[in-house]
């Protein structure tokens, strides 16, 4: 077994040519572009896909390598996946020799051979350099091709940096140099998980909301920090594609799920200090900004601040860049109950918003929609330990406020005013159980 560990970006096709001529400035080994065919594999019931593996056959050359890759660990676009690699003599599945731990109960089911069908197909041309970066060997690998499943395809125009030997800190070194230049969007949609949703029939993509989040029974502080923020970048990125595809109404959730960030930060501002993230803060501010403006979603997707700013944030949380600022008392507090946390801070927004809307505010409700937004925000991020349905409908009167302010709706902005401060609290007051 491999532990393969890569960070991913998509490129704009018309920086192609600028990306290769600046690759060959950083020394190294050149390999000139080779096809590679990649076949991938499912049973009818996605019995692979619901155990999040993947299987598939690629070929190059004449030599054929069967891997399976079975459930990691995706933040941003820096994958850290298990795999087990098989070389094969033909392009013909035997899943016999793949060894034993691959499978969750130990042994590979007993019809799973003759159930697994080709699914989809991804045919492209690579070509790689291999460079040193402080100790550390990387291969950079450019695709170019197609990804195919039945009558559907989508174009792949992808770089990827996987690290061959050393430190992953030595990949977001270099990814930093890299996107210093335009071209580049940090991506999480693999090539097999666009190849699964052409096999599906390319259904559209739907917006979707930012749900409550939910973190095992016994986390800490600092992997509720973690949480929240990997919750985050995923929407972030998920709309980012909804957006540049050419979904407009994405945007905004782009800039929400930014928001989304900040608000994350500022809920662990108490443990964590400020200028821990203050680099952070001002990429995702100047990011901000060239999205807000009147660009295209390519241009700002493909800018160099926003490429920085989802690249800052991946290493912020794959490095957990705040421990240097900890002090003692801060590290006991990280290490706390994320249960105990959450049922503080439940009870502090929930006042602060009592405190905003008790009254009616006139023609000033506009003016109180960033303190809305945060604290929703918060609530959604803390309330993961309680009945989902309780939580959503306590959150829904607030968000159903949110709405009216937005749209202008005078009667319906009062009646949701006037049911969100009269609801009874679903979490437990004194946040010491």
């Amino acid at each position: 077994m491999a532990q393969e560990i890569e960070l991913k970006f998509i490129v704009n096709r018309e920086a192609v040519d600028a990306l290769r001529d600046h690759l060959h400035t950083l020394g190294g080994e050149h390999h000139a572009p080779s096809q590679l065919l990649n076949i991938y594999y499912e049973t009818s019931d996605n019995w692979l896909r619901g155990h999040d593996m993947g299987l598939r056959i690629r070929g190059e050359n004449g030599h054929y390598e069967m891997t399976m890759k079975i459930a990691g660990r995706v933040t941003g676009g820096l994958h850290q996946r298990p795999e087990y690699n098989v070389p094969l003599t033909e392009p013909t599945l035997d899943l016999g020799k793949l060894s034993p731990e691959v499978w969750p109960n130990g042994e590979m089911p007993a019809d799973l051979a003759s159930q697994v069908q080709p699914l989809f197909r991804t045919d492209f041309y690579r070509e790689k350099w291999v460079v040193e970066v402080e100790g550390s060997q990387i291969e950079i690998a450019l695709d170019l091709g197609d990804v195919k499943a039945g009558e559907f395809a989508e174009p792949i125009c992808e770089l990827e940096l996987e690290l061959l030997k050393g430190d992953t800190h030595s990949v977001l070194k270099l990814a930093n140099q890299l996107v210093s230049q335009s071209g580049l969007r940090q991506g999480s949609l693999s090539k097999a998980a666009r190849g699964y949703h052409l096999a599906q029939g390319n259904p559209p993509r739907e917006i979707k909301a930012t749900g409550i989040l939910k973190v095992p029974a016994k986390a800490s502080v600092e992997q509720g920090l973690e949480a929240a923020l990997e919750l985050a970048l995923s929407q972030w990125q998920y709309h980012e594609e909804l957006w540049v595809r050419g979904e407009k109404k994405a945007k905004a959730d782009v800039l929400a799920a930014m928001g989304l960030v900040r608000h994350t930060i500022m809920l662990f501002g108490g443990i964590v200090p400020r200028k821990a993230s203050a680099h952070l803060r001002d990429l995702l501010t100047q990011s901000e900004a060239t999205i807000a403006s009147a660009v295209s979603a390519v241009t700002a997707v493909y800018s160099t601040q926003t490429a920085m700013a989802k690249l800052a944030l991946t290493e912020w949380l794959v490095t957990k860049a705040w421990q240097p600022f900890l002090d003692a008392k801060a590290q006991d507090k990280i290490a706390g109950s994320f249960k105990r946390f959450a049922d503080t801070h439940l009870s502090r927004h929930a006042a602060e918003l009592k405190s905003v809307f008790g009254q009616p505010l006139g023609d000033q409700y506009n003016d109180q929609l960033p303190r809305l937004n945060r604290d929703i925000d918060s609530i959604l991020l803390l309330a993961g330990y309680y009945d989902t349905h309780v939580a959503q409908g306590w959150l829904e009167n607030w968000q159903g406020l949110r709405y009216a302010i937005v749209t202008r709706q005078h009667i319906e902005i009062e009646h949701f005013r006037n049911e969100a401060i009269s609801q009874e609290p679903f979490w437990l007051h004194s946040g010491k159980r």
